[in-house]
């Protein structure tokens, strides 16, 4: 039978994290930040926070990773710590929710800076998106070397590109005039939680991604060391590279004049070095919502192929192809239901905070499995030792005390703060649940008669 080839170096775990995490979000979402917060100085240190508890977030996967080295990551873990239906809920909320939409709002995203260079509208501009996620299909269905290596070009490219805006306007802005000390009402002054919680959700989207480098644990070199390197790196790249955008925006457009844009790293461009500079931009923005997208099919359809593999999802989907050694059909099935969304939701603003409040709840799930597995001594089996070294959370059992009660504490505001959008998403989580009951029991049946038949032999 096929299996899984190991090839995924440190530098992939890298190009992985940083491919999937930088993808449309600090293109999109600064304008739409800026709406609640009243000046530079407020936004930042919200952007700061919201870092340092996602760096506390990818110490304790990189823990979870080399614990449960295997492929599949967070349905792993879940699966080890509260059995069966808790991995099928979160590989349910993957196919259909999680990892899809983005996918579907990211294609729409590229395929709206393809329409800078030519006109894109209506059925013209669904073809272009639903094409994006089939060219990317297609080159994670003919191997994980050219998937790999399509994940290591664009993301050095989005990084170096990223890098050069912010020193090419480091060395512009030197004798402009500075506008991060303006500030200005926000546009909807409803209270200062009632302002933060959607805030959060936006910053946190732009930094969802670190918890998918585990799902390809089964085909790196040596994950024990890869997974933590590689969330350390990346995620610190990340941030720089975030704080350092932000800050641009606001110094050349001013709080008013970044809540008036969708579009404000293309639009700083334009104003710093004309429509050159626009343009450049806008691929750079499409090159990071196609490295996005490439990164989560990678790592997602993982996901649903481990379940198959654990009989708790479609049995068609077990399966790796014999020439590619990749799953296949868990990459089809990961493209067309993203395509079913695209044409269904069509927009990729109605996903982003949704898909961050069901991820938060699984964030949870996770954290609470970490105290179990320290308490259990998962993955220090002497079976395991040949593995390697497990790397584990420094200040124990303090930070991941504090990242579980941000976590639980931002579930509860903006299930009490949004309570309407908060049960549209858990009704789109819940509908696993009769699909659940369904492959549990027939997973029963079928390990009592594999029970009976053994006794008969």
């Amino acid at each position: 039978m096929a299996t899984l080839r190991r090839e995924l170096t440190t530098f992939d775990g890298i190009a992985l994290l940083i491919g999937i995490t930088i993808g449309s979000g600090i293109y999109s979402t600064p304008y739409l930040i800026a709406g609640y917060f009243t000046d530079f100085a407020a936004t930042i240190i919200i952007w700061m926070i919201v870092a340092a508890f996602v760096m506390m977030g990818g110490l304790i996967y990189a823990e979870l990773g080399t614990r449960l080295p295997d492929t599949g990551g967070e349905y792993s873990y879940m699966t080890r710590a509260y059995g069966p239906f808790a991995g099928f809920m979160f590989g349910w909320a993957q196919l259909f929710i999680i990892r899809t939409s983005p996918a579907a709002g990211l294609a729409i995203i590229a395929t709206d800076y393809i329409g800078y260079f030519t006109p894109l509208d209506g059925w013209s501009h669904t073809g272009v998106a639903l094409s994006i996620i089939a060219m990317l299909g297609l080159f994670n269905y003919v191997g994980l070397r050219w998937s790999a290596l399509f994940q290591r070009v664009t993301t050095v490219a989005k990084v170096a590109g990223l890098v050069a805006f912010v020193l090419l306007f480091l060395f512009l802005l030197g004798g402009s005039e500075s506008r991060l000390a303006e500030s200005a009402p926000p546009l909807q002054n409803v209270g200062f939680l009632s302002n933060l919680i959607p805030a959060l959700m936006l910053i946190l989207f732009t930094h969802t991604g670190y918890d998918r480098v585990g799902y390809v644990a089964g085909e790196m070199t040596n994950p024990r060391k890869i997974i933590p390197r590689s969330m350390m790196v990346g995620l610190s790249i990340i941030i720089v590279i975030y704080i350092a955008m932000i800050t641009i925006y606001y110094y050349v457009m001013g709080v008013e004049g970044l809540r008036a844009t969708t579009t404000p790293a293309a639009d700083v461009a334009g104003m710093m070095i004309g429509s050159a500079g626009a343009a450049v931009v806008a691929v750079l923005a499409i090159v990071s919502a196609v490295s996005s997208i490439n990164g989560t099919m990678l790592s997602s359809s993982r996901v649903y192929y481990a379940m198959a593999r654990d009989g708790l999802f479609f049995k068609s989907l077990d399966h790796i192809h014999e020439r590619f050694r990749t799953p296949t059909r868990a990459i089809i099935a990961h493209c067309a239901w993203g395509g079913v969304i695209l044409v269904v939701r069509g927009s990729f603003e109605d996903i982003a905070a949704g898909m961050v409040f069901a991820i938060l709840i699984f964030y949870s799930m996770t954290t609470l499995a970490l105290f179990k597995f320290r308490r259990e001594g998962v993955g220090e089996e002497p079976e395991t030792q040949h593995l390697g070294g497990i790397y584990k959370v420094p200040w124990y059992p303090w930070l991941p005390a504090v990242y579980l009660a941000g976590v639980i504490a931002l579930l509860i505001f903006r299930a009490v703060f949004e309570w309407e959008k908060s049960l549209i998403d858990l009704a789109f989580l819940l509908t696993g649940l009769p699909v659940s009951f369904i492959w549990l029991r027939k997973r029963r049946r079928e390990a009592a008669r594999g029970g009976s038949d053994a006794a008969d032999l």
